[in-house]
């Protein structure tokens, strides 16, 4: 993979677009890599299966590379970016519910990392298992918020992209995209609150009963 110097790195992504259109193929790479995760997350708030969400995203990336001289620059990159991926996300439900109703066929679903936590190098191991199940139970709550309410929570709260370029990626209006999150925020909370009626709190075990256990047995 050829290494793009440090100054390239930091063109804005117009710049970066007008040079690919001229003939500097090998910067698209630097897009990639600046909205990967933003992709990843828009995409993922339709589709669970992380091989479908990783499909969508490449057919994304080649989609909007051949688009490329139809990008104005009237909103910005991630923005119309996301418009493409949300369309591809789209397509591949559509798809997925032809084969459902051809054969019947039952998708499992498979839990995406999808919010990033804080640095766990300095946790000590009980910590990272602590973060690890509050995560899964977040993506887990996530998952089960309708689609249209999923999809502003992720661009809004998870991904930070303004209410007013998420109206343009959904083309609805901006008051639509404050409602829908607040909607997505209490259910939320309320989906968090049923799953933790079925997590034992105060519970007593595993490392903690090991450690007691062992410092009694030494002193008995």
């Amino acid at each position: 993979m050829e290494i793009l110097h440090r100054q390239t790195l930091q063109l804005d992504d117009k710049e970066i677009v007008s040079r690919i259109l001229e003939g500097e193929k090998e910067l698209y790479e630097i897009l990639l890599r600046r909205y990967n995760q933003t992709l990843f997350r828009a995409i993922r708030s339709y589709i669970n299966e992380q091989v479908d969400v990783e499909d969508a995203m490449q057919n994304t990336y080649l989609r909007a590379y051949e688009k490329l001289n139809q990008y104005r620059g009237e909103s910005a990159f991630h923005t119309w970016l996301i418009r493409i991926g949300i369309n591809e996300a789209l397509k591949h439900l559509r798809s997925r519910k032809k084969r459902q109703n051809l054969f019947s066929v039952n998708d499992e679903d498979h839990t995406s990392n999808i919010i990033q936590l804080s640095d766990q190098k300095m946790m000590n191991p009980e910590m990272k298992v602590i973060q690890g199940e509050t995560r899964r139970l977040i993506e887990k709550a996530i998952d089960q918020l309708p689609e249209k309410y999923r999809t502003v929570y992720m661009l809004r709260e998870v991904e930070g992209i303004p209410n007013s370029e998420i109206a343009d990626c959904l083309d609805i209006s901006e008051s639509n995209v404050k409602v829908r999150l607040h909607r997505a925020k209490t259910l939320l909370k309320e989906t968090l609150y049923n799953l933790s009626l079925t997590t034992e709190v105060f519970e007593f075990g595993n490392t903690h009963c090991d450690l007691l256990v062992a410092r009694v047995m030494q002193l008995i």
